[in-house]
């Protein structure tokens, strides 16, 4: 049996608040929120005016490889398009319907497809930034002695994706073997790919566009444990918050909530920390990014004020 679009919302958020009332349950909720409630605010701002930087940053890059598919327009438009999308991200199911919006309303003159070429290849460079963080601190933690001890529960997991992941651009090179039609799609999309975001020209800018964006992510987490009382060794920050972030993609819950918070209860123990430490982290991290996107609700309000003016006109 399918689910329509708004009994998938209605599942997406009571599986968020299901796995945070049982994380509540299980890890001690009341010390998560007296930790909460103890957070220095001075981390808290830091915290947001990173995340800001790191929304007006991905607004540039998404600029520029809009422009570079055809799709030229002026920053200002950008950082409303992109506040907005952000909002509605964090703030309804599935995590998505944001940038599928964003790539809708800008779809002229280039078109749906480029349109939402561009907003998938941005979206794509962000994770690949904080991926990228994650498998080097991996390899050098795993390698060095004296580095941070993955648990063999934890190897059993990262270690295939992360071969998975490595070896997904060799896959991707048999999709060349495909019939005529899935090939020209293909070949298509590497073209787009490499004229927006891989190829000579642009690399050079895309690359520590990628790595910033994703250390401002990175660092905003840090920020959050710090403000509520948790200091994370480096190789923690780098290796183990990129795997609680990636938990806000996975489009079961809204804008990862509940599942972000469960992994974080999981992962801070391995750095010395305790699981409720982990959860009033993951919670501040999680308003601090509502709040610094928060912006976002006003392109909203005036358009739907300047269709009931419209609306009121005829």
């Amino acid at each position: 049996m399918r689910l329509s679009r708004t009994q998938l919302r209605v599942v997406q958020i009571a599986v968020s608040v299901t796995l945070l009332t049982l994380l509540w349950l299980a890890l001690d909720g009341q010390e998560a929120l007296r930790i909460l409630r103890r957070a220095d605010l001075g981390w808290i701002g830091l915290a947001w005016i990173v995340m800001t930087a790191q929304t007006l940053l991905a607004a540039w890059r998404w600029k520029l490889i809009a422009g570079r598919l055809g799709q030229p327009f002026g920053y200002g438009l950008a950082a409303r398009e992109y506040y907005m999308s952000q909002f509605v991200n964090q703030s309804l199911p599935g995590g998505m319907m944001g940038d599928a919006g964003r790539a809708y309303r800008m779809r002229k003159p280039a078109g749906l497809l480029r349109a939402a070429q561009a907003v998938f290849f941005e979206r794509l460079s962000q994770q690949a930034g904080i991926f990228a963080i994650f498998a080097i601190t991996y390899v050098v933690t795993t390698i060095q002695p004296g580095g941070l001890r993955w648990p063999v529960w934890l190897t059993s997991i990262t270690a295939p994706l992360l071969i998975a992941c490595l070896g997904l651009p060799f896959v991707l090179w048999f999709g060349w073997l495909l019939p005529g039609p899935q090939r020209r799609a293909l070949q298509d999309l590497f073209s787009a790919l490499e004229m927006s975001l891989i190829g000579k020209r642009v690399l050079p800018l895309q690359l520590p566009l990628a790595l910033v964006t994703a250390g401002c992510n990175i660092f905003a987490f840090y920020a959050c444990a710090m403000a509520t009382g948790t200091e994370l060794p480096l190789a923690a920050v780098l290796g183990l918050v990129p795997l609680i972030l990636f938990m806000m993609l996975v489009p079961v819950t809204v804008a990862g909530w509940g599942l972000r918070e469960g992994v974080a209860a999981a992962l801070f123990p391995i750095a010395g920390a305790g699981e409720s430490a982990g959860l009033a982290a993951s919670i501040a991290f999680g308003l601090v990014f509502l709040a610094a996107v928060l912006p976002g609700v006003l392109p909203i309000l005036f358009r739907r004020k300047r269709v009931e003016e419209k609306d009121a006109q005829t």
